[in-house]
């Protein structure tokens, strides 16, 4: 009986270090495992969110119409006309743009009097120098325009040169004469403004030289004034103004693309 307990105590000794080596093994395996094998971290944790959503820029036609020429008629009798006006988006600086009017003007002249009537169109570009804040849409531009107009003059009445006005100036001759199939061509330089005063409203005001290009005229008479070009005063050169209203229909969103700093 004693052999037998010291038999049975041997082998449970054995056994139980038999299992503590296994275990062992089973841990240092998981380790190697680990080690080789690195556990995956979710790449959302990694992943930073944009708080600030970029800024974008609206492209699109804005139309209108020139409040200057649409209001002259309530105080100037001698002049009716309207222009509509648009500009299209073209980069992020330039803008494409055009005018389109009527003229019906009546000019009176030391020894002429004469009626101006006819069309005309404009086109050109405009250069926007102004750099915006956030979302504003103002715009400090400078230009050129390219115009044509066709017309008809009639020379209402006329007087007569006198080198010696002894009795006084002689009187005006009615003539009511008319020239039709008139022309002229002339370039502009444009300086303007605009800005935003309601949701997609531009109240604008621009100022324009001119210098003609082409002048078919009457031969007994210049063309005192132009539909389009305006008065000529010296020879080929005008000058213009208008004040417009516009309305911009955006179409497109573009992102802006910020400068980068020197």
């Amino acid at each position: 009986m004693k052999h037998t307990l010291k038999y049975f105590f041997s082998f449970c000794l054995l056994l139980s270090l038999f299992f503590v080596q296994a275990q062992d093994a089973t841990t240092k395996n998981s380790d190697r495992i680990e080690t080789i094998v690195p556990k995956q971290i979710p790449a959302t944790l990694y992943k930073e969110k944009d708080s600030i959503p970029p800024k974008m820029d609206r492209y699109g036609v804005r139309v209108g119409v020139d409040l200057y020429k649409l209001t002259r008629g309530l105080y100037d009798t001698n002049y009716k006309g309207i222009e509509f006006v648009g500009d299209y988006r073209l980069t992020k600086k330039y803008y494409l743009a055009a005018e389109l009017g009527t003229e019906n003007k009546t000019t009176e002249d030391t020894r002429l009097n004469t009626t101006s009537k006819g069309s005309y169109l404009k086109v050109g570009f405009d250069y926007n120098g102004y750099e915006n804040w956030l979302n504003m849409e103002n715009i400090i531009s400078v230009g050129m325009r390219l115009g044509a107009s066709t017309f008809n003059q009639q020379l209402n009445s006329y007087k007569i040169y006198n080198p010696n006005p002894y009795w006084g100036e002689l009187p005006s001759i009615t003539s009511n004469e008319k020239f039709n199939g008139l022309t002229a061509s002339w370039i502009e330089v444009v300086a303007g403004v605009k800005a935003k005063v309601l949701n997609n409203f531009f109240l604008g005001f621009s100022v324009r030289l001119n210098t003609l290009v082409s002048n078919h005229k009457p031969a007994t008479f210049d063309n005192l004034y132009i539909p389009g070009f305006n008065r000529t005063y010296n020879g080929n050169f005008g000058v213009g103004i208008n004040y417009t209203l516009t309305y911009f229909v955006p179409i497109y969103k573009k992102k802006a693309i910020a400068k980068k700093k020197q």
